[in-house]
């Protein structure tokens, strides 16, 4: 794979024959519950197992402060997660959701819970979604450093498709509490 894939380069599902595009994934992981180091590290070996999905790099660890948190949680381990899949942005979701459920993640209903990991599909190449179960880019990337700050070591032209470039949404964000951790490497 290359570092950045080729939009007109296209790759055939072996079972169905259907032609796929290659697309950058952008990928947000976070936990704060548990040894939340390790299951990063899972998470990204998960990822890196994942049939058609080709991860090509892992941003920085960032500890950062619960957003619209219950009061009392603790901190996050955070970091972004390039990767080139010719998966559909949909089964991109499935497989991320599959990977939180397989470490513990628990769904109480309560809005932005403790969670023992945590996996947001930020962006799928320039795609621009809005259904009922995934839209694109992810809604609230623009507005979180714990985001932007990891995904600009990574990408510092990068933009969020539709929205802008990355580097003047993180200037516009509030990054108090977000810290990051260089004694802490997740590995490929």
């Amino acid at each position: 794979m290359t570092e950045v894939p080729n939009p007109y380069i296209i790759d055939a599902d072996t079972l169905t024959g259907e032609m796929r595009p290659i697309r950058r994934a952008v990928l947000s992981l976070g936990s704060n519950l548990g040894d939340r180091l390790a299951n990063l590290q899972d998470a990204l070996n998960t990822l890196a197992e994942t049939p058609d999905v080709w991860v090509t790099t892992i941003s920085p660890v960032y500890e950062t402060e619960p957003v619209d948190s219950p009061e009392g949680a603790e901190l996050y381990l955070n970091a972004i997660v390039l990767a080139d899949t010719t998966l559909t942005p949909a089964r991109l979701l499935d497989r991320a959701l599959t990977i939180e459920d397989a470490y513990g993640r628990s769904r109480s209903g309560i809005f932005n819970e403790p969670r023992t990991l945590d996996i947001d599909v930020i962006s799928v190449g320039d795609k621009i979604l809005h259904e009922e179960s995934l839209t694109l880019p992810h809604p609230r990337a623009h507005q979180r450093a714990f985001v932007l700050k990891p995904w600009l070591d990574l990408e510092p032209g990068a933009d969020l498709p539709g929205v802008g470039p990355i580097s003047e949404l993180l200037e516009q964000t509030d990054q108090s509490g977000i810290t990051r951790r260089d004694d802490l490497v997740l590995e490929l």
